[in-house]
């Protein structure tokens, strides 16, 4: 039986869910596969509902969506430069992307040709997603604690949207990895949840910095998430480590310092965040 679009879709994203997909990742997805179906039922004279998923992948469509995208014509929203505003070359790449992600999902033999990354300040889903897990997984020129904060606060940061600054100030109370899903409190007022990769990632983060804590104040902890790994430039006074949290521009520097290591370019915080 031939599956339909709306279906295979559904499908899809279940399946990035099941391995774990960030939720910023598989909410553009969606919302760019969800565009691209409408634009093809509204084209279709038969019934939507009928319209095949390999129908939907056929290469006259995708080109006929991307370029009604480019010139603004699937626009949902307004934008300073009016409705009919063209698209953004970036946005138009991640509906490339996501084309072919599908495509390779549904095993169809078409795939488009992904012009790219005009810019280095801002990062693809799959991208940010992929610069998280490599911060987790190597220690390439960095101690594993530096190594496991960055990935930590770069996966937050990629998830929630926030600003390095904004998360530096939360303490471990606000981290809660045994409720059901597991969730961080951003603010008094906003609860945020947590996906499997980012729990796992502040996890191996806590466990790491009660290490330090322990050695450093013999378990008595001030509840910074975010603490200095070693000590600084000797000073007059002799601040144990830990008591302080870590300050921003070190933290924007161990990341710029380990993506540079990685990717051989930097890459600053906030071009995690979704855009």
């Amino acid at each position: 039986m031939t599956r339909t679009a709306l279906n295979a879709i559904a499908a899809f994203l279940r399946h990035l869910e099941d391995k774990d997909f960030a939720f910023e990742t598989r909410r553009v997805r969606g919302s760019f596969l969800t565009e691209y179906l409408e634009h093809a039922q509204n084209a279709e004279t038969a019934p939507a509902a009928l319209l095949g998923a390999e129908e939907l992948m056929e290469l006259p469509r995708a080109h006929a969506w991307l370029e009604d995208a480019a010139a603004g014509r699937t626009r949902r929203r307004n934008t300073l430069s009016g409705p009919g505003a063209p698209s953004a070359d970036a946005t138009n790449r991640v509906r490339i992307i996501t084309y072919n992600v599908f495509a390779e999902y549904l095993r169809t033999p078409w795939r488009l040709e992904v012009p790219p990354n005009a810019s280095g300040e801002h990062l693809d889903p799959d991208e940010a997603d992929q610069v998280v897990r490599r911060l987790a997984a190597e220690r390439r020129g960095a101690t594993a604690a530096v190594a496991l904060r960055t990935a930590a606060m770069a996966a937050l940061v990629a998830e929630t949207g926030r600003t390095v600054a904004q998360l530096a100030t939360l303490y471990t109370e606000d981290v809660q990895l045994h409720h059901t899903p597991p969730r961080i409190l951003l603010s008094a007022d906003l609860v945020h949840p947590l996906s499997p990769d980012t729990a796992r990632v502040l996890d191996r983060w806590m466990r790491q910095r009660a290490g330090i804590i322990t050695t450093s104040l013999q378990g008595t902890d001030p509840g910074h998430l975010w603490i200095p790994t070693q000590p600084g430039r000797p000073r007059d006074d002799t601040t144990p480590l830990g008591l302080d949290p870590a300050a921003v521009r070190t933290l924007h520097s161990a990341h710029r310092r380990l993506v540079l290591d990685l990717l051989g370019r930097s890459v600053r915080p906030g071009a995690l965040r979704p855009r």
